[in-house]
Order: C-alpha cells, then sequence, then structure tokens
C-alpha cells in the first residue's frame, strides 16, 4: 500500500500543489515587463543615436563601425519629428474649429441637450437643510444681467 507507485504518484502531486501559492500572485505583469523592455531599449537606442550624432569618424571606424547613414539624418530625423508633431496639433485644432458653430449660431446658446431650470420651488423633508436644484442651463439674458 505505501510502496504502491499510484501512492507515491498521488503524494508527489500533493506535495507540488502545496509548494504552489496562488496564481499570478508572483511574478511580474506583463506590463511591467513591457515597460521594462521599453525603457532599456530606449537608453539603448538614444545612446547609439548620440554615438552615431555626435563621435568623430575616425573613432567609428577604430571601433570597426564603417557604415552608417549621413549625419544629415541627425538634425532631420528629430526636425521632422517636431514639425509632424506641432502640424498634428495645428490640423487638430483646425479641425475642432471647423466643427464649432459660428458665434452669430443660436447653436452656441441652445442645442438639443439644453436644460431650462425649473420654476417649482423644491420642498424639504428637513427646514434646515435646502435640497441642491437640479442641474440645467443659465439663461443668456440672466448672463447679461448679471455681467452688464
Amino acid at each position: 500500500s505505501v510502496s504502491s507507485p499510484r501512492r507515491i504518484l498521488s503524494f508527489s502531486k500533493n506535495h507540488r500543489k502545496e509548494r504552489t501559492s496562488f496564481p499570478g500572485e508572483h511574478g511580474p505583469k506583463p506590463s511591467e515587463v513591457y515597460g521594462f523592455i521599453g525603457s532599456i531599449t530606449t537608453v539603448v537606442f538614444t545612446a547609439i543615436f548620440l554615438m552615431w550624432a555626435y563621435v568623430p569618424d575616425r573613432w567609428l571606424h577604430s571601433l570597426g563601425i564603417h557604415y552608417y547613414p549621413n549625419r544629415f539624418w541627425a538634425l532631420a530625423l528629430p526636425t521632422y519629428f517636431i514639425v509632424t508633431v506641432v502640424l498634428g496639433i495645428m490640423f487638430y485644432i483646425g479641425i475642432n474649429l471647423m466643427a464649432t458653430p459660428p458665434p452669430t449660431s443660436l447653436n452656441t446658446i441652445f442645442d438639443e441637450f439644453s436644460r431650462e431650470p425649473q420654476q417649482k420651488p423644491f420642498s424639504s423633508t428637513e427646514d434646515d437643510e435646502s435640497p441642491i436644484k437640479p442641474i440645467s442651463d443659465i439663461s443668456i439674458s440672466h448672463i447679461n444681467e448679471l455681467m452688464f
């Protein structure tokens, strides 16, 4: 009975189950691993880029590096990237301005989501506290009275 192979096999399975803990408790999360790999890759490529951009040719030749892109691209690539980002932001702002109604349009004052304030006063169950009124839009005439 104790020398049975099934008993030993089941004993080793139970023993193995006892040693493991909750799944996912130990070990890094995939997002942490990807972040670490991404940061290391960024540092390595930045070091390679700076070495290519600033180290003289004779030093690169002494290291055995004979083929590399023209130094023009060391200035051109960051410049193209910055110009692309600036133009993208300007394009985004322009698209939003085109989608905005003109200042003379009544849609800037009222639209399908406008809510008129309720005229009924709310009855409070407690006399000490006043209830908060439901959210609504303030009319333009009221704003003009307050500001002008």
